[in-house]
């Protein structure tokens, strides 16, 4: 039989380009795919940075500090949020200055501040308490104090811890025979306006010469003031014989020892996260909405057998319009929103730890219809 070598030559020839082509044709495959996905990533933008800013409150810091770390590096990476603890006045300031994208006080707006930045929203953040907290060598937390013998101490009439009013509230502790120095917030300061108003409300004298306010005129020879929650708590530590009004956070996070208050049902009563929380519960009740006033809003005194007397809503402040920011875009205006809608939900459950008490259902109810309310141009921001 005869065999034409020329085509077994060529046989061969097309067997070896099909081989050939099988083995190039994957190579160039994968080379495409892995040359795709590295253009892809070249040539991928990161998502931009926004960068939010706040000014304002001490009072909601240790609380407002959890909810930014735990937001910008669980919940959105590319937001940077810078927050200022100057306390509730400058925080209004800047805000009414549109220098910052939001402010927190715990003072509620005065009807000149919100005729100064008008459209103004109030969307209460979180609940705390001011403690009296005080430096007696060998006396631990709990002395008993009326709201009366507390506006007497800061108004100077009572400047002894050995004066009568002081030891008929405490017949089992030897109090020192030693002038009493007071600490006050020389800054503009929501703490001191919840702390104020208590004082307007349980002593006619303090109210008809002093008032409340962020600021006001103290009376007294051994009045010392200090800057910020934090710094009153250390100039009480620092001072021996002091006392001073300060946030409950801070008075934990420093160990100070903190007097018992008497409350409206005649119960002294400790702050603690519990006594706040009691106080919530029986007055945040008929509150307004977010763009109406609030500046008559209270939670002292309320009525609750175990309601620690001294308690206040601290707010967030941001404009309903976000378009009146400098620099504001829809961008920053979203994230913005969604940073807010984050603190008045998930953001609730850092407050315990701290012992700020976590917003009821009917002031979350009125946030998340505040939140809504906020727009850049006219245009609604989703909210998550």
């Amino acid at each position: 039989m005869y065999i034409d070598v020329s085509d077994v030559t060529e046989s061969k020839k097309v067997t070896n380009m099909r081989t050939t082509y099988k083995i190039i044709i994957p190579i160039v495959a994968i080379v495409i795919i892995i040359g795709s996905v590295l253009a892809y990533q070249y040539f991928q933008t990161p998502p931009q940075t926004i960068i939010l800013k706040g000014a304002g409150a001490t009072f909601p810091q240790p609380f407002l500090n959890a909810t930014i770390t735990t937001y910008t590096t669980q919940v959105r990476t590319n937001v940077q949020i810078n927050y200022q603890s100057v306390g509730s006045g400058q925080g209004i300031q800047s805000l009414t200055s549109k220098t910052v994208d939001f402010a927190a006080s715990d003072a509620p707006l005065s009807d000149s501040q919100r005729q100064a930045a008008p459209n103004t929203l109030h969307i209460p953040e979180t609940i705390g308490a001011v403690t009296l907290a005080y430096n007696l060598p060998g006396i631990s937390s709990g002395l008993h104090l009326t709201g009366q013998v507390i506006a007497n101490i800061f108004l100077g009439t009572i400047t002894n811890w050995n004066d009568p009013a002081i030891t008929a509230l405490n017949p089992s502790t030897t109090l020192p025979d030693h002038a009493i120095s007071t600490v006050h917030r020389s800054d503009g300061s929501g703490t001191t306006n919840i702390f104020t108003r208590y004082l307007s409300n349980v002593s006619s004298t303090w109210n008809s010469t002093v008032g409340f306010g962020t600021s006001v005129q103290w009376p007294g020879t051994n009045a010392i003031g200090a800057s910020g929650n934090a710094n009153v708590a250390s100039t009480v530590i620092q001072t021996q014989y002091a006392i001073g009004y300060v946030e409950l956070a801070y008075a934990l996070k420093n160990s100070m020892t903190v007097a018992s208050v008497q409350n409206p049902a005649g119960n002294y009563i400790a702050p603690a996260l519990e006594s706040t929380t009691a106080a919530v519960q029986s007055g945040a009740s008929s509150l307004p909405a977010g763009d109406q006033s609030w500046y008559e809003v209270s939670l002292l005194n309320t009525p609750g057998q175990q309601a620690y007397p001294i308690v206040g809503f601290t707010y967030l402040l941001v404009y309903k319009e976000l378009n009146v920011i400098p620099g504001m875009d829809q961008n920053k205006a979203t994230q913005l929103v969604q940073y807010i809608w984050y603190v008045v939900h998930d953001g609730q459950q850092l407050a315990p730890a701290l012992e700020y008490a976590s917003l009821p259902t009917n002031v979350v109810q009125i946030d998340e219809t505040t939140i809504r309310s906020i727009t850049f141009n006219g245009q609604q921001l989703p909210v998550s």
